[in-house]
């Protein structure tokens, strides 16, 4: 959602994804947004993973109250590097003040370093594409360096308007990204780190009156997608499908895949409500832990979705 999703995700997934549910081998995490009228003490936040099980949490940057939150509390953490940042900063300064310090004994199980946050988003014009892999190789010199690099591991979390396609398995990057996605995905082959996707079902449906609603959910649509031998009854697997034809065209078809945004408003547009939100959320957690996959992926297990 870029940097205009973060308020958002602050309030769908603090009301929302804290739903009941019974946790089987947990995939699913959810976003620790800061932007919010009404901001929780980050011991409150912390208290609220405890008690509904959620062992993973993805920050938008290194807040350090709510690292020291999570320090000792064995949730695995994803932090984050703002886009506004990749040009300039230190990584060998970052590593030390927001990695190193907090990392250890008792510490913060800090697991993944998000270089920016959708750098390749079509608004943005490319003001930021050119800052990413060098910001990469700079950092994981800096784990090295630090003795973290076989524990933290560097992604980049990417919207989905990254990758097109009329039906899934015609799945491409967009062309003027092929040559920096191709330096991407071999650097996160490289070096053991997943592809971050954000799928938003919602904005599919808002920004388009002709998509079909219930095409946008877990229970079935009346206007299924025909791709060849398989078809798509949500769109949630339209997209995931779309990246995995992108990643294999590009020689990297069984590259894990970790969707770090995923949701639905409950206010603040035609569609946005409660009741389609916990429809949503609780369609998608049991989508995930039914380890279904997807058409491509049959039987594959979805990996970490927050």
């Amino acid at each position: 959602m870029g940097r205009s999703g973060v308020g958002a995700v602050a309030l769908f997934t603090l009301s929302l994804l804290f739903v009941s549910y019974k946790m089987v081998d947990s995939a699913i995490g959810v976003n620790w947004g800061t932007l919010s009228f009404h901001k929780m003490r980050p011991s409150t936040v912390v208290d609220l993973l405890k008690a509904n099980k959620i062992t993973k949490v993805k920050l938008f940057d290194t807040n350090p109250d709510a690292l020291r939150a999570l320090m000792g509390t064995g949730t695995q953490v994803m932090v984050g590097i703002p886009n506004e940042m990749l040009s300039s900063f230190n990584s060998d300064l970052f590593v030390q003040q927001n990695l190193s310090r907090f990392i250890g004994k008792n510490g913060a199980d800090i697991r993944y370093v998000a270089v920016g946050n959708e750098p390749f988003l079509t608004s943005y014009g490319g003001q930021f594409q050119n800052y990413v892999v060098p910001a990469m190789v700079n950092l994981q010199q800096s784990l090295v360096k630090a003795n973290l690099a076989n524990y933290v591991k560097l992604v980049v979390p990417c919207n989905a308007d990254a990758y097109e396609a009329n039906v899934p398995s015609q799945g491409t990057f967009r062309p003027e990204l092929t040559q920096i996605m191709t330096q991407l995905v071999s650097f996160l082959n490289s070096n053991g780190s997943p592809f971050v996707v954000n799928i938003y079902p919602f904005l599919s449906l808002y920004g388009n009156s002709d998509f079909p609603q219930d095409y946008a959910f877990f229970e079935g649509s009346s206007h299924p997608v025909p791709d060849g031998p398989n078809t798509y009854y949500n769109a949630f697997d339209g997209n995931f499908d779309t990246l995995v034809a992108a990643l294999t065209k590009l020689g990297y078809g069984q590259m894990p895949i970790v969707i770090g945004e995923i949701g639905w408003p409950t206010d603040g547009a035609v569609g946005a409500n409660l009741t389609a939100a916990r429809v949503f959320n609780q369609g998608l957690i049991s989508h995930v832990l039914s380890n279904k996959g997807t058409p491509l992926r049959p039987g594959s297990p979805l990996a970490d979705v927050y």
